[in-house]
């Protein structure tokens, strides 16, 4: 009989497919400027973020999680005076 404790999981602090771009051409990279021009591959605006096709998770309030971990702070614009 196979006891349930005895069962393991790995674990990993980073996304394993970083770039799920499949369309021509493709999306920038998560290490370019223009990363938030990506292709959404997933939408959940009740939630507040986006996974993009280059594996950047962008936020509602402008900040990013790309996929080594780094953290984007915020980047919201000035209101006009």
């Amino acid at each position: 009989m196979i006891n349930a404790s005895s069962r393991s999981t790995h674990t990993t602090t980073q996304r394993k497919n970083a770039s799920m771009c499949q369309h021509q051409p493709a999306c920038p990279s998560a290490d370019s400027a223009d990363r938030e021009a990506a292709q959404p591959v997933a939408i959940h605006p009740e939630q507040g973020w986006s996974l993009l096709c280059n594996g950047v998770l962008l936020f509602e309030d402008t900040g990013e999680l790309l996929p080594d971990g780094q953290i984007i702070a915020p980047h919201r614009p000035l209101a006009a005076a």
